[in-house]
């Protein structure tokens, strides 16, 4: 779906489009928590997956029925070579592999939290049910709410560097917030997953528009491979902050996921917005985004 919003909106709006696109895939993984701890406290967990099965044959059903053709971009090119030019991209791209690498800390951190978020509430000293542990996943409307419009004013009008500054900055504003005071402020991991997932998401569609100007008649594939980096990040979050949080505790997982975000900084910083290579600063920081 995001590669084809690429396709269809002009660039000067392509990050309020990708935006609204992405409120309704973060509005989905908000009622999943939500639901998932509902069901899991009426009745056997193993209706959640029930529900997910079903849920895959609707959507099925709903494309089959609504999803009106788009005829293909590149109709001379094989399965096969289309595999090939995925790895391509890896070595040519210095902006796809920036945001790739920057997608795989980010989502190490939004895995590592909500994962541990559930250890930190039914243990001590909070003792929460699955249903009140199910209801912080509301503090993830911020960027369904605000998303739309700091693309609008933001993203859209800005280079991807100076967009991405805020939406880090606000990352460690909302970690710190959580890590340090979770343990006896109950609000502190409330904040932490509004401030961490508007961070978040609005990094992801600045990085977005940067890639998808790679390669404007493959864009398709410039996704799967920034994907790639995300889906190895979420199962790297997850694995650590386990193995953290069951041997240090909610203070340091916090403080692991902080040095997940330090390192994307260091990869931002390592090319500016006007640099063609792979590291350097040539053509200096322009503020203003210029297509």
């Amino acid at each position: 779906m995001l590669p084809l919003v690429g396709d269809l909106v002009p660039p000067a709006r392509r990050a309020t489009a990708l935006s609204i696109v992405s409120s309704g895939l973060v509005l989905g993984l908000l009622f999943a928590r939500l639901l998932s701890g509902i069901i899991a406290a009426y009745s056997s967990w193993r209706n959640v997956y029930w529900l997910a099965l079903g849920l895959q044959y609707l959507i099925v059903l709903l494309i089959w029925t609504f999803m009106p053709d788009y005829p293909p971009v590149n109709t001379d090119v094989s399965y096969f070579k289309i595999l090939i030019t995925i790895a391509t991209y890896f070595v040519s791209s210095p902006v796809l592999i920036q945001a790739t690498f920057m997608g795989f800390f980010l989502f190490a951190t939004f895995t590592s939290f909500w994962t541990t978020l559930t250890f930190l509430l039914s243990g001590s000293p909070y003792y929460f049910s699955t249903v009140r542990i199910s209801l912080y996943a509301l503090a993830g409307l911020t960027p369904i709410l605000l998303g739309p419009f700091y693309s609008r004013f933001i993203i859209d009008k800005y280079t991807q560097h100076f967009s991405i500054l805020i939406t880090l900055t606000t990352m460690v504003t909302g970690i710190c917030i959580g890590a340090y005071t979770g343990l006896f402020f109950v609000a502190g991991p409330a904040l932490q997953a509004a401030f961490q997932d508007f961070g978040l998401q609005m990094t992801q569609i600045a990085n977005r528009t940067a890639i998808f100007r790679v390669a404007p008649k493959a864009r398709s594939r410039v996704n799967t491979a920034y994907m790639i980096g995300v889906f190895c990040g979420q199962l790297m979050g997850t694995a650590v902050g386990n193995r953290v949080y069951g041997e240090s505790g909610w203070v340091l997982t916090g403080s692991v996921n902080l040095v997940f975000v330090g390192v994307c900084y260091i990869l931002l910083l390592l090319r500016g917005p006007s640099e063609t290579g792979w590291i350097g600063w040539k053509g200096g920081f322009p503020i203003r985004r210029v297509e």
